[in-house]
C-alpha cells in the first residue's frame, strides 16, 4: 500500500467505525472473563473450604466444575468474539477494501 491509501483507509469513517466498535468489543469481552478469573482466585484466596466441600460421596469437589466452567467459558466468549468478526467486523473490512478500489 502506498502512503496515500493508507491515509485515505484512516479517514475512511468506516474504518474508524471499524477500529472504535472492534476495540470496544474486545474490551468488553476481556473484562468479562477478567472479572470471572479474579473473582475465581479471590475465592481461593478467601474461602478455600467453598471450593474443597465435595458434591456427593465421590472424590470431586465444588472447585472442579467451577475451574472447568471457567475455562468452558473462555472457549465461548472466543467463540462470541469469532462469529461477530466473521460477520459485522469482516464485512465493514470488506466495505473498506471495495471503496478504496
Amino acid at each position: 500500500m502506498t502512503k496515500e491509501q493508507v491515509e485515505q483507509v484512516k479517514n475512511n469513517p468506516k474504518y474508524q467505525e471499524l477500529v472504535s466498535k472492534r476495540s470496544a468489543f474486545a474490551w468488553m469481552l476481556s473484562i468479562v472473563m477478567l472479572v470471572i478469573y479474579y473473582a475465581f482466585i479471590m475465592l481461593i484466596a478467601f474461602k478455600p473450604e467453598l471450593l474443597g466441600m465435595k458434591t456427593g460421596e465421590g472424590v470431586m469437589t465444588i472447585g472442579i466444575p467451577i475451574g472447568i466452567g471457567i475455562i468452558v467459558i473462555s472457549f465461548v466468549l472466543t467463540g462470541i468474539y469469532v462469529r461477530r468478526a466473521n460477520g459485522e467486523f469482516d464485512a465493514l473490512s470488506q466495505q473498506i477494501k471495495d471503496e478504496l478500489r
